[in-house]
C-alpha cells in the first residue's frame, strides 16, 4: 500500500478529523481575538498594566505546551475545553503586543489632529486608531492562527480530536503514512489560515501608493471579498450547523481508552458490540494518554467505562508492593477502587497484558539471555531504553532494580513506538514491552523471562462509574460474552495487523466481531 492509497482508503476518517481541527482552531483563534484585542487597547491607556499583561502572555509562551494541556485536564477535564483553553492562552501574546505596538506606533500628531477637530478618545479609537493599527494587529493574528494550527495537534490527547489523532497514533505504530495524513493536512491547513488573513490584511491596509483606478485593483479586490464571503459561510456552517441538526441519543454512554494499541482495539469492540446489541448510543474518547488521565476522567464523569489494568491499578493507583497473585491483585484493587473512588472494577477480560523486557536475537544469543536474571548479569555492558512511565512506577523500574541486581551502562528513557526503533538501530539493548504488543511479533524480538515474579499481573478489567451500574446494566454481560473469545495470544495478533499489517484499529475489531459472530 502507498501513501495515495492509505489516504483514499482513509478518507472518510481524515476529513471527518480536518473538520474538528478547523472547528477547534478557528473557535480558539476567535475567543483569543476578543480576548486579545481589548487588552491590547486597554494596557495602551492605563500604562501601570502593560508590563504586567505582556508579563504573563510571555510567561504562558513560554510554558511546554504538553505541560499546561496537563495541568488543566484535572480541572477542566477532558475533551475540547483544555485544549481550546490552551490554545487561547499560546495565541494572546502575539495578538496583545501586536494591538499595542499598532495603536502607540500612531504619531501623535495625527492624534492631535483628530482632537482639533473635536473627535473623543472613543471617536479617535475607532475612527483612527484602531483602522491605522489594523495591519500590525491582523500580523499578530496572522501568527497566532498559524501557531494554533499546530498546537491544536495536542487536541487528540485530551480526546478532543483533530489531526493530531492521525500523527501520534502513526508514531505509536509506525505507520509514516498514517503520521503524513495528519501532517500534510495540518501544514495545508496552517498555509490556507494564512492566506485567507493574508487577504484581509490586504484589504485593512490603507493603499496610498496604488492607483485605485486601475481595472486589475478593483478586480482583485473583488476577488479576494468573494473569497473571504464564501470562506466566512463554510466557517459558518461547520461551527454552527450540528448545533442545531445534531440528534442527541437520551441513552448514551461515553467510552475512553489509553494511548496505545490494544486500547483502541478494545474500545472499538465494546462500542460496537453494545450499540448492536441495545439501543445505547456510544461516544468514544481515544487516546487520552496514561492511565491517570483516563483515570481522572471517569472520577469526574466525563467518562462511563474504560479498560485498565489490574498491575495499573494495584502498584500505581492504589500504591501497593508487588504482588504475583492473580486473584489477590483483583480482588483488592475491585475492593479498593470502590472504597477510595466509587469506581466498579468488573470481570476481567481474559488476558494478561503483563510488562516483560525485551531484546534482539542477535543481543539474545550474544549474551546467552532467556531470563531477566541472564540480563542483570551482563547489564552494564547494555543500554535500557523503557517508556517514562516505566521509570517513574514503583512496581516497575524502582521496583526491577530492588527484586534483580541490574545496573545498565547507561538508561536512556523513550515513549511509545521509537523505543522498538531504537532498538532495532542499535541504539539500544533492551526495552520494556506489554506481552500482548504486536510490535514484539513484528520485531521477532526475544521476551525474557520474569524468573523471579516480579512483574504484576496485568489482566483487563473494565473499570465503569456508577452511571452505567445503575442506569445501563446491560452493558456487564456484554463484557462478560467478549472475555470469552480473548486471551493473551489473541490481543498479540490483534494488535500485530494493526502495528504491522498497517490495518485500522476499528477495522481489526469490526472484523474479530463479525469472524466470531459476536455481531450481525
Amino acid at each position: 500500500m502507498n501513501f495515495i492509497s492509505y489516504v483514499l482508503n482513509n478518507s472518510s476518517q481524515i476529513i471527518e478529523l480536518l473538520i474538528e481541527h478547523i472547528k477547534l482552531t478557528s473557535l480558539s483563534v476567535l475567543i483569543a481575538i476578543l480576548i486579545g484585542i481589548p487588552i491590547g487597547i486597554l494596557i495602551c491607556y492605563i500604562k501601570k498594566l502593560g508590563k504586567p499583561v505582556l508579563a504573563f502572555a510571555n510567561i504562558m509562551q513560554a510554558i511546554p505546551s504538553m505541560a499546561l494541556l496537563g495541568f488543566t485536564i484535572p480541572f477542566l477535564g477532558i475533551g475540547t475545553t483544555p485544549a481550546i483553553l490552551m490554545v487561547v492562552l499560546y495565541s494572546l501574546l502575539p495578538i496583545i503586543k501586536n494591538t499595542y505596538t499598532g495603536i502607540t506606533n500612531i504619531s501623535s500628531q495625527m492624534i492631535e489632529a483628530a482632537t482639533g477637530i473635536g473627535l473623543t478618545k472613543w471617536q479617535i479609537l475607532i475612527k483612527v486608531q484602531i483602522p491605522l493599527a489594523l495591519p500590525v494587529i491582523m500580523s499578530g493574528i496572522r501568527i497566532s492562527a498559524v501557531t494554533a494550527v499546530g498546537l491544536m495537534t495536542l487536541a487528540a490527547f485530551c480526546g478532543a480530536g483533530g489531526l493530531g489523532y492521525l500523527v501520534y497514533a502513526g508514531i505509536r505504530s509506525i505507520n509514516n503514512y498514517q503520521i503524513l495524513s495528519g501532517a500534510i493536512p495540518a501544514c495545508l491547513l496552517a498555509l490556507f489560515i494564512d492566506y485567507i488573513l493574508g487577504i484581509i490584511e490586504n484589504l485593512v491596509t490603507p493603499k496610498y501608493s496604488k492607483d485605485k483606478t486601475e481595472k486589475s485593483f478593483f478586480k482583485r479586490e473583488k476577488t479576494q471579498k468573494v473569497i473571504l464571503i464564501i470562506v466566512g459561510i463554510l466557517l459558518v456552517v461547520l461551527l454552527i450547523f450540528p448545533i442545531f441538526f445534531k440528534e442527541k441519543n437520551e441513552r448514551t454512554i461515553t467510552i475512553g481508552s489509553m494511548d496505545f494499541t490494544e486500547q483502541e482495539i478494545l474500545s472499538y469492540m465494546v462500542t460496537e458490540l453494545i450499540e448492536n446489541r441495545t439501543d445505547i448510543e456510544v461516544e468514544q474518547k481515544l487516546s487520552l494518554g496514561s492511565s491517570s488521565i483516563v483515570l481522572s476522567a471517569i472520577r469526574e464523569n466525563d467518562i462511563d467505562l474504560y479498560i485498565d489494568y489490574t498491575g495499573t491499578i494495584y502498584g500505581s493507583v492504589l500504591k501497593k508492593e508487588p504482588n504475583s497473585n492473580v486473584e489477590e491483585v483483583y480482588l483488592v484493587s475491585k475492593r479498593e477502587m470502590k472504597e477510595k473512588y466509587d469506581l466498579n472494577i468488573l470481570n476481567d477480560l481474559n488476558f494478561n497484558n503483563t510488562y516483560t523486557l525485551a531484546v534482539t536475537k542477535e543481543t539474545a544469543e550474544k549474551y546467552k539471555l532467556k531470563t531477566i536474571s541472564d540480563l542483570s548479569a551482563v547489564s552494564n555492558e547494555l543500554v535500557f531504553s523503557p517508556t517514562l512511565v516505566f521509570m517513574e512506577r514503583n512496581d516497575c523500574w524502582i521496583g526491577l532494580t530492588k527484586a534483580y541486581p541490574i545496573s545498565f551502562k547507561d538508561v536512556i528513557p523513550l515513549d511509545g513506538a521509537p523505543r522498538y526503533l531504537a532498538l532495532m538501530n542499535k541504539e539500544s539493548d533492551v526495552i520494556d514491552a506489554y506481552s500482548t504488543d504486536g510490535l514484539l511479533k513484528k520485531y521477532d524480538l526475544v521476551v525474557l523471562e520474569d524468573d523471579r515474579n516480579f512483574f504484576l499481573p496485568y489482566q483487563a478489567i473494565p473499570v465503569a462509574n456508577n452511571n452505567l451500574i445503575e442506569n445501563y446494566p446491560e452493558v456487564i454481560p456484554i463484557l462478560e460474552e467478549l472475555s470469552n473469545y480473548l486471551n493473551d495470544n489473541v490481543m498479540r495478533e490483534l494488535n500485530y495487523l494493526v502495528d504491522e499489517e498497517q490495518m485500522q484499529p476499528e477495522e481489526v475489531a469490526h472484523n474479530f466481531l463479525i469472524q466470531n459472530n459476536l455481531i450481525q
